[in-house]
Parts: structure tokens; sequence; C-alpha cells
């Protein structure tokens, strides 16, 4: 019989589980749609029924150990969810002991989505040598995940490093957190819809997109115009990439990291949003910095670098008991 835990990554849009073994292995995943829970009782529940389905298909082959879990505005020190603007569950949630019940003495951790997915690049993707990196998901947020000399940064209350929420442009665009300005509301799914319908207002150029309802229109579907030569679409994701550009070089600045890795789904179009980004971080980096920090994909292609961060942190939890 073969140990495993259980890794979960809780999305603004969609949560994945999966069943993840000592090496890293995840054989089985499922998912399902996180705002379609409005009710967090319910929605642990179906995470607990989706667990138990992914067990079945194993069989008596494998037992569950324990479960680990990313998301947004986690705060692993308490276990809590608060006041996470991109999920439906307003407020503090005590989601570790809510989730307990259901899997008696087993141990339940929980941490930042980004952070999770920064131990699985750590332990099984392109960080493995890394002591000093950055790593961001790009969803229908923005996440970001700070490792130095080796250790997470956490901060002084498990918040450390939210820097999707960094001031960008004074008084710019409203953020779903309350303020205005943050870097997620240009640099993300979300984000360069937004860009992309303005320029759509604001430019008499020609594209197919005009043909769809801007309610309808999603970041895949600018990608894929971006791919056809969409001029609209393209100047959106450059200036998606110039944004990010700009932010990162500050981040260099603080942390001199060697490797900046890019994952989640608006990092899925490849140079369309990497090579604007290198450019602009290069451009404005301080110059002792230029030409040492690369710009990265997950190394974890075809695999869910959070789902595989959520079990290492389970992992790591019950090689501490």
């Amino acid at each position: 019989m073969i140990d495993v835990v259980a890794g979960i990554d809780i999305g603004g849009t969609f949560t994945q589980i999966g069943i993840v073994d000592p090496r890293g292995r995840c054989s089985e995943t499922r998912t399902i749609h996180t705002a379609a829970f409005r009710n967090i009782d319910r929605f642990l529940e179906q995470l607990d029924r989706e667990i138990r389905n992914l067990m079945n298909v194993r069989g008596k082959t494998v037992s569950l150990r324990g479960v680990g879990l990313g998301a947004p505005n986690a705060n692993g020190l308490r276990g809590t969810i608060e006041y996470a603007p991109n999920l439906p569950w307003k407020g503090v949630v005590p989601l570790v002991k809510k989730f307990r019940k259901f899997f008696g003495d087993r141990p339940v951790v929980l941490a930042n989505d980004a952070d999770v997915a920064a131990l699985g690049e750590m332990a099984y993707g392109g960080a493995k040598k890394m002591k000093n990196f950055v790593l961001l998901t790009l969803g229908t947020g923005l996440g970001s995940a700070f490792v130095v000399n080796g250790h997470l940064v956490c901060g002084h209350d498990g918040y450390a490093g939210e820097f999707g929420h960094v001031n960008v442009k004074h008084n710019g665009r409203v953020c779903r957190c309350g303020n205005r300005g943050c870097l997620e509301t240009y640099v993300s799914a979300t984000g360069i819809k937004r860009t992309f319908l303005s320029l759509l207002a604001a430019r008499p150029l020609k594209s197919d997109l005009r043909k769809v309802s801007a309610k309808e229109i999603t970041s895949e579907m600018i990608y894929h115009a971006a791919g056809d030569g969409d001029m609209l679409a393209c100047e959106a994701f450059a200036t998606t990439g110039a944004i990010l550009g700009r932010a990162l070089a500050n981040v260099v600045a603080i942390t001199g990291p060697e490797a900046i890795f890019l994952l989640g789904g608006l990092s899925r179009a490849g140079e369309l949003i990497f090579k604007p980004a290198r450019e602009s971080m290069e451009k404005n980096l301080f110059p002792v910095f230029r030409k040492k920090v690369k710009i990265l994909p997950s190394a974890l292609k075809g695999q869910n670098a959070a789902v595989l961060g959520a079990g290492t942190l389970a992992w790591k939890d019950l090689n501490s008991l």
C-alpha cells in the first residue's frame, strides 16, 4: 500500500484536486467550479466527495495520510482565508478548522496559493536547485511567492508577498480588494480583458472580437486573436507585459532573485507576454542587475504546480511530526 496526500488548489474560477505520492507523482485529478459554491460548507463537502472519489479509483492500493490546500489570501499561520477578493466567501473563513472535521486525526494544512505553487516548483520543477526566486501565478488575479535563501517569505503575520496588490498606477483601475491601481487589475486574465476592451473602445482598428459581446470575451480569445495577428489583441499583450516588466524591475531591486517563474492561464500565451515583460524589466532595472535575472515559464508543463505544491506542503507537515 502506498501512502498519499491530497493536494488542493483553490482558484478564483476553478478548484483542482489531486492525489500526490511521496515522489511528486499526481496520477488522478478532479476539477470543480469554485464560484458555483457560495456557501463554504457546501464547497468543503464537495471537496471531500472528490477526494473520496479519487481514492476509490485507486482502491485499496493507497492510504490517505493528509491534505494540503493552497488558496488566495490564505494565512497558513492561522489556517484561514481572509478577505479574498477573488473568492465567493467573504470575511475570515476558518478553512482548516472546518475541513478537519472530514479527516479525523489526519493533518490538514493551508498556505497561500502562490506559496504552494513555489513549493511545487522548488521540489519538482525549474527551481529545484535555486535558493532565490520569485513565482507569479497569472490567473483570475495575480498571486506571488518570494523564496529568499531557500525559505518562503511569509512576514510576521503570514501575508508578506502580496505583489498583486502593489500600486502601479495612481488612482488607476478599481480592484476587488477595494484599492485602486493594483497590479493584478492590469496583469491577470481579467486585467488583460479590461485592457483589450479599453483599446477596442478607443481605437477604430479592425478586430474579429468586435463581433463578440464584451461580457463573453475571455483572455483565451484575446490570445487566439493575437496569434492571428489582431493588432488590438497584440497591443493588449504588449501593454500588459510592459506593466509587468516595470513591476518586476522593482522586485529584482529588492530581492535579487536568480529567476522569476510565470505560471497560470495568462503565462500560457508564451512570448506574447514573456517578450514584452523581459524587455520592460531589463529597460527599468537598476544597472547592476541587468542581464542576470531570467523570466521563465514553469517547468511543470502539463502538471499543476499548485496541486503538487499543496501535496508537498502536506508531506512537509507529515515529515515534521
